[in-house]
Order: C-alpha cells, then sequence, then structure tokens
C-alpha cells in the first residue's frame, strides 16, 4: 500500500511538470514535446526572420536556374504529401493553408519517412536562408527547395545535417480539407496541393487492372475519368510501383471522390494526381454517365463541318477580331472533323489577343437555357497563355472593345490534356440573360514567347434549353 501511494504521488509530480512544461511563456514558445533543440531552432527563427509566404517563396524561382537565398526569410506551410504509403521518396509538399490553399512548394530532403516527423496537416516552417529554390528535374516546372546546387542547374536534397536547422515543425496539425476541382479546371497552380475530384471513376475497361502494371519498373498511369457535361474528362493517376497498394486492384465497380497531390510525370510533360493513401479514394455511389442531348432542345447547333482548311475563319454571322497583334481565328479541319482555332505560333508578336463572337442569341420564350462546346488545347506550356469565355447582351454586333463583356465559369482544356483532347465545357446555365445575347471566346497569347505561343480549339457549339 506504501507503495502505491509513493507511485501516485511520483505520477502526480510527473503529470504537473509535464502540463507546465507545454505552457507558452511567451509568444514564441513551442511545447518542449517536440524536443528542446528543436523548440529552439523554431523560436529563433520566428524572432529572428521574417516570414515570406509560399506564393512570394515561388517568385524566387527562375527558369533554368537555381535560386541561392541569402537573406532571414522563411517560409510556413502546411504538410500536404505522405511518404508513409511508399508513392512519395524523400519528398514532401507544403501548402499554404489546411483548407483552400493558393499556393505550395516542394521540400526535397535526404530522409525516408519523413511522415513520422512531417506528418499531414502539420504546420512547418523553413528557413529559406542558405537554401537554394529551383527544379529538381530540369523543365519539370514543380518547384522546389533544396540544400545545394548541382551541374545541371537543380537543386540537390537537403542533408541529414540541414534538416534539424532549415525544416522544423510547430506543435500544430491541422485536419487538411481538400480543394475540390473538376478535371478540367487542374492546373499547374494546383501543384502540391491536395485536392479532390468528385464524380470520379475508373473505367470498366480497368477491370482486374492493379494501381501498378506489373510489367512497370517505376510507376504506372491510370485515367480517371469524370463526367463532365455530354462526355467524359481524364486525368492520369500516378503510382510509384514502391507504394505498398501498388498491387491492390482498382475499384472499378463504383464511383465518388478520389484525393490527392497535384503533380508531374518525371520528365514534366503532364500534370498527374498522387495519392497519399487509397484511404483518399471514397467510391460509395454509383458510376456517373454523361447527359444525354436527346433530354434538351438545340436551339443553335454549330459544328464547324463547313470549315475550309487554313483559311480565315468568316462564318455568317460571327465576329472575327483582332484585339493585339496580327492573328485571327482559322478554320481547321482533321481526319474530317471541322474546327476553330486560334494560335500564336510564328505571329512574330510580342502579344496577341484575339476574340471570336457568336452570332447573336434570341433569348425570347427561352427557359433553362445553356451553352455548351468542345474545346482543345496544343503546344500549351503556361496558364498565362488563357482561353476566356464571354456573354454580352450590348454588343452591336461590331464593336467588341465597346461591348460589356461579362466571364462565364467552363470546363477548359488545361495542360494536364493531350494535346488535341477536347474537353466538354459543361452546361453553362445562361437562363437570366434576356433580350438578344452573345458569346466570345477570347484567347491571349504571344508569338515570340515560347511559353505563349499554344493554340485552343472550338468545336461543337450549342445553345440549348431544357
Amino acid at each position: 500500500m506504501k507503495t502505491n501511494k509513493f507511485l501516485k504521488v511520483v505520477l502526480g509530480l510527473m503529470v504537473t511538470f509535464a502540463v507546465v512544461s507545454c505552457v507558452q511563456d511567451d509568444d514564441y514558445t513551442v511545447p518542449s514535446s517536440m524536443g528542446d533543440e528543436e523548440n529552439t531552432n523554431l523560436n529563433s527563427l520566428i524572432a529572428s526572420s521574417t516570414e515570406v509566404t509560399i506564393a512570394e517563396a515561388l517568385t524566387y524561382f527562375v527558369p533554368g536556374e537555381v535560386t541561392p537565398i541569402v537573406t532571414n526569410v522563411y517560409v510556413k506551410g502546411y504538410v500536404s504529401s505522405s511518404d508513409q504509403t511508399g508513392n512519395f521518396y524523400k519528398e514532401f509538399f507544403i501548402q499554404d493553408s489546411p483548407s483552400n490553399p493558393t499556393a505550395a512548394i516542394k521540400i526535397i530532403l535526404n530522409q525516408v519517412d519523413s511522415y513520422n516527423q512531417f506528418n499531414l496537416g502539420r504546420e512547418t516552417y523553413v528557413n529559406l536562408n542558405g537554401l537554394f529554390i529551383g527544379e529538381a528535374r530540369s523543365g519539370d516546372d514543380v518547384i522546389a527547395i533544396g540544400g545545394k546546387p548541382n551541374l545541371d542547374n537543380e537543386v540537390e536534397a537537403l542533408t541529414a545535417n540541414q534538416i534539424p536547422t532549415h525544416v522544423l515543425r510547430s506543435q500544430v496539425t491541422e485536419a487538411l480539407m481538400p480543394l475540390t476541382l473538376s478535371i478540367s479546371q487542374i492546373s499547374d497552380a494546383n501543384i502540391g496541393m491536395f485536392i479532390e475530384i468528385e464524380n470520379a471513376q475508373f473505367s470498366s475497361s480497368l477491370d482486374g487492372e492493379f494501381f501498378v502494371d506489373p510489367m512497370d519498373d517505376f510507376d504506372s498511369s491510370r485515367p480517371i475519368e469524370s463526367c463532365e457535361g455530354f462526355g467524359y474528362s481524364y486525368f492520369p493517376l500516378e503510382t510509384s510501383s514502391f507504394a505498398n497498394f501498388a498491387q491492390q486492384p482498382l475499384p472499378t465497380d463504383f464511383g465518388g471522390t478520389i484525393a490527392g497531390i497535384v503533380s508531374k510525370t518525371y520528365n514534366g510533360s503532364n500534370l498527374v494526381l498522387a495519392l497519399n493513401s487509397t484511404d483518399d479514394i471514397n467510391f460509395d455511389q454509383a458510376k456517373c454517365t454523361p447527359l444525354d442531348i436527346s433530354d434538351f432542345t438545340v436551339v443553335v447547333d454549330e459544328d464547324f463541318q463547313s470549315a475550309v482548311n487554313n483559311t480565315d475563319f468568316d462564318f455568317p454571322g460571327w465576329t472575327n477580331f483582332s484585339e493585339v497583334g496580327s492573328r485571327i481565328w482559322r478554320e481547321k479541319t482533321f481526319s474530317g472533323n471541322g474546327y476553330t482555332e486560334f494560335s500564336t505560333y510564328g505571329s512574330g508578336d510580342a502579344e496577341n489577343i484575339a476574340w471570336l463572337v457568336t452570332p447573336s442569341i434570341d433569348m425570347t420564350g427561352l427557359d433553362n437555357v445553356f451553352l455548351n462546346f468542345k474545346a482543345a488545347q496544343h503546344h500549351l506550356d503556361s496558364e498565362e497563355n488563357t482561353l476566356e469565355v464571354f456573354v454580352s447582351t450590348d454588343f452591336d454586333g461590331t464593336n467588341v472593345l465597346g461591348a460589356t463583356w461579362e466571364p462565364v465559369a467552363a470546363n477548359l482544356p488545361s495542360q494536364a490534356n493531350s494535346w488535341y483532347e477536347f474537353v466538354d465545357s459543361g452546361l453553362i446555365d445562361i437562363s437570366e440573360y434576356s433580350g438578344t445575347l452573345y458569346v466570345a471566346f477570347k484567347v491571349v497569347g504571344s508569338g515570340t514567347d515560347l511559353d505563349l505561343d499554344g493554340a485552343y480549339q472550338i468545336d461543337d457549339y450549342k445553345i440549348l434549353a431544357n
């Protein structure tokens, strides 16, 4: 009995000490459960350095170069990727917020099983002074923080000696809320973010297939499909052959949501989604099917089948206008399909801006009215090479810049899509407009900047009523 009382006293003292040790004595104190040395380093970093946002840190990157950081600045973020399942290796991403992130950056480090220290959602600080920002693989457009440059103008991993003084945890771990995006909304701006695709599924044609093809040495790509408008959109799911779920069968019977990290293929040619865990696949719904156009009344239908290849676009009632530069929209045909295209390649203009405006639409007597079209891209290298969609009720049929144009949200092709892959815009509700309505497609690019000389294509323009 005396022994039990003694143990109770000792345990009570231990609990009291533990509680006292976690009390913050100023704004910078981190609980000592993180380790005294790490606490000291983090407290010192916050007190003596200036915080920059992840978005600001990304601007330090110069394409083709490695940027040394020589000022007392740090960046803070929340861990969005995990190597616990083996699908990431000696790297993790941090994003600027546990929900609705706007920027993310990769940290490459000579450490395996980093999830034990930098777990998902962990608030993490990176002392940038003495580190470098660049690409771990030249030209892949994935900006990373590393420990030193190499002769190929790439950043290399932080060493075991650099990690404890440059990558520091706080006591905070937040629950990550994935950013919900449609497949056509995913872009380079989302690299490193934890995102979720709704209405996602794997095609029944993949029945019996595994996340990784047993014949692949390093990784495999499996297309995620999602219903968007009258068709499917696709996005590659890339899985490492070292992932512990590599030889699990793909779930093809149901659909739902799938969440993961936006990244790039090894050579940077395409955006991909990488899973932290198969727990982020929630296929508990019946698989989706695209909308059936027979359920709608087609008010306007232009399939561009009368296009004359490689001529300036001059369909009756349409307005083809160059705001900046010499290029306008062109008529194109390929394999029997007609469409219209705007390309700045070879224009010689530093900037090209071109509008293609549809004939007028009489909205009188129409209810539940929707805009629908298909769009594709090729040689798209930058999100600044944009395609936008607008509507106007005061366009006079001639003065494009004198009209009031309102942007409308549409599913549009991005770098994640294969070249010439037509993406369904989805049904764009334009029922709120009355009178005479016009739709405009606007592209911004350049004939001298090789990152901005891509092309966009439009096909199967429709106005529908339901």
